[in-house]
């Protein structure tokens, strides 16, 4: 087991992917913070399955964290995530430093309107301009010809569509579904910050989403599903409920019950913020 490459300037990337482009081959991309997990790797896989070369990008992006979050203390581990990097055979890693995307005089900012609003945009104002922001640059840099991005992160997915809709980015755009633990718990990089006894806590919040769903399916009413949703997650041991919504699955308007629908929460255990999702079932 070898593990990948591994570049850290735009130059040396660009150069890689140049000589794979002259064999004729196809890249797929998948976009990391590091701290990988089986989610991670679950997104190399399909990457694999789609081109004949994957990068994976490692990197902690300070312009989608506020002032008050986590940036400091987001889990850095590369030799780690490199280690993994090879049991998923990926192909590159590229790790760019802050001062390689964000060099001295950097002015520009994107932003995205559309499935951005609402939701995590209520709570993060700035960070889905950082999100489209790094994904635009990462996609100029490495010329993918498909990106591959998790549906935990719902919304971020809808936003990243968008964002090469309306700038003609040549990249297909590929939805992973979830990887969840045995208990239904999704996985992230931030599960790390939980003790056990939160964890058994944070199992619940797959659960209350799908009785959510399973009830607005049913013909509930959206407010009142909302408001039972928010209560069986402080009644589960979560301290605060930032929103629990139904929308749209592909724009991410506000549902209607005859069309494909999605429901998101976003919800905090201690200092930890957790986002899920889940379909609305159909008949």
């Amino acid at each position: 087991m070898s593990r990948p490459a591994v570049v850290d300037s735009v130059a040396a990337l660009r150069a890689r992917i140049r000589d794979w482009r002259r064999d004729g081959l196809r890249v797929a991309m998948v976009p990391t913070m590091g701290a990988l997990h089986e989610g991670h790797l679950s997104l190399i896989r399909i990457a694999r399955e789609r081109a004949e070369r994957c990068v994976v990008s490692i990197f902690v992006n300070p312009t989608q964290f506020a002032p008050s979050e986590d940036l400091d203390k987001y889990p850095r581990q590369l030799a780690r995530d490199l280690y993994m990097l090879a049991t998923a055979r990926a192909d590159l890693a590229f790790t760019p430093t802050v001062d390689a995307m964000y060099p001295a005089g950097f002015a520009t900012r994107i932003s995205v309107g559309g499935p951005s609003a609402g939701l995590e945009s209520d709570f993060r104002p700035t960070f889905f301009d950082g999100v489209a922001t790094v994904v635009a640059k990462l996609f100029l840099q490495a010329t993918p010809d498909y990106a591959v991005f998790g549906e935990k992160d719902y919304q971020q997915l809808c936003v990243v569509r968008q964002l090469c809709r309306d700038i003609d980015l040549p990249v297909e755009i590929i939805g992973a579904p979830t990887i969840r633990d045995a208990h239904g718990l999704a996985m992230s990089s931030r599960n790390a910050y939980l003790g056990e006894a939160e964890l058994q806590i944070a199992r619940q919040l797959n659960v209350v989403l799908r009785k959510t769903a399973a009830a607005l399916a049913a013909g509930a009413q959206q407010d009142d599903a909302a408001g039972e949703a928010g209560r069986a997650l402080i009644a589960a041991g979560f301290q605060k409920v930032d929103y629990v919504e139904a929308r749209e699955s592909l724009t991410l308007a506000p549902w209607r019950r005859d069309g494909a629908g999605r429901v998101l929460a976003a919800a905090w255990l201690g200092k930890t913020r957790l986002i899920d999702n889940v379909e609305v079932p159909t008949a």
